[in-house]
C-alpha cells in the first residue's frame, strides 16, 4: 500500500516531504487539504495531527506530523532506494547532514519566514508589510547567508559535495522568496546563488516547487 500524504501543495512543508518521496522514488497518495475553508483546524483531520497543520504522513498503522520528522523517517525506511539524503553509510558525512539540518531549522527558518510573511502572506489577507520587520530580519537574513556563501565557496552543497536532506529541506521557502523584493539577498552571493540554481533544477524540486503558488 502506498504511504498517504494529506497537506497542500502551497505548503512549504508539504512540498519538503513531496520532494524527499520524490528523491527516494516512492510512490504516494496525495490527499489535499483544504486550507482555504479551515479543514485543517477541524475533523477528522484533527484525529491525524492535533495541532491542526499540514502535512500528515499516513504509513500503514503509523502516523506521523511535523514535516521534518516525516522526512527524515522516509530516508530511513526507504535507504536502499533512491538518493541517500542523510548519508547513512558514512558517519562524518551523516553527521554534517545533520548539522545543517539543524542550521536550516534553528537559523535559516526564523528570518525566512518572517520575510515570507511580510511580503506574501500578510498581503493576501489585506495586512500592511511591517518596513521594521521587513529590515529587521534582512539583516538576521544577510548574516546566515554570509555563512552559507563561506560554507558554499569548499563545497557544492551544505553538508559537503553531495545533495542531502540539508539542501532539500531549503527549498520551498526559497520557492517563494525568490519572488520577493529581497531575492538580491540571494542573487547578490555567488556561491549561494549557485547552490540554489542546482538544487531548484533537480527533477524532483522542479516537479514539486510548480505547486508553491500563494494563490
Amino acid at each position: 500500500m502506498a504511504v498517504k500524504v494529506h497537506g497542500a501543495s502551497m505548503s512549504t512543508c508539504t512540498a519538503r516531504v513531496l520532494a524527499c518521496l520524490h528523491e527516494k522514488g516512492v510512490e504516494y497518495e496525495f490527499v489535499s487539504v483544504g486550507l482555504a475553508d479551515g479543514a485543517h483546524k477541524q475533523q477528522p483531520f484533527l484525529s491525524l495531527n492535533p495541532f491542526g497543520l499540514v502535512p500528515v504522513l499516513e504509513d500503514e498503522d503509523l502516523t506521523l506530523f511535523e514535516s521534518r520528522a516525516i522526512t527524515r523517517y522516509l530516508a530511513h525506511k526507504y535507504k536502499d532506494v533512491g538518493t541517500d539524503l542523510l548519508r547513512l553509510e558514512s558517519l562524518p558525512e551523516s553527521a554534517s547532514v545533520n548539522v545543517w539540518m539543524e542550521v536550516e531549522a534553528h537559523q535559516f527558518n526564523g528570518p525566512m519566514q518572517a520575510l515570507i510573511y511580510q511580503f506574501i502572506v500578510n498581503p493576501k489577507f489585506g495586512l500592511p508589510v511591517d518596513e521594521q520587520v521587513v529590515e529587521s530580519n534582512s539583516e538576521k537574513f544577510g548574516k546566515v547567508l554570509d555563512v552559507y556563501e563561506e560554507r558554499l565557496s569548499k563545497s557544492k552543497y551544505l553538508a559537503g559535495d553531495y545533495f542531502s536532506m540539508a539542501d532539500l529541506h531549503h527549498f520551498p521557502y526559497i520557492v517563494y522568496f525568490m519572488t520577493t523584493p529581497k531575492s538580491s539577498l540571494i542573487t547578490s552571493r555567488l556561491h549561494v546563488n549557485a547552490w540554489w540554481e542546482d538544487v531548484a533544477s533537480r527533477p524532483s524540486i522542479m516537479k514539486i516547487k510548480e505547486g508553491l503558488k500563494f494563490d
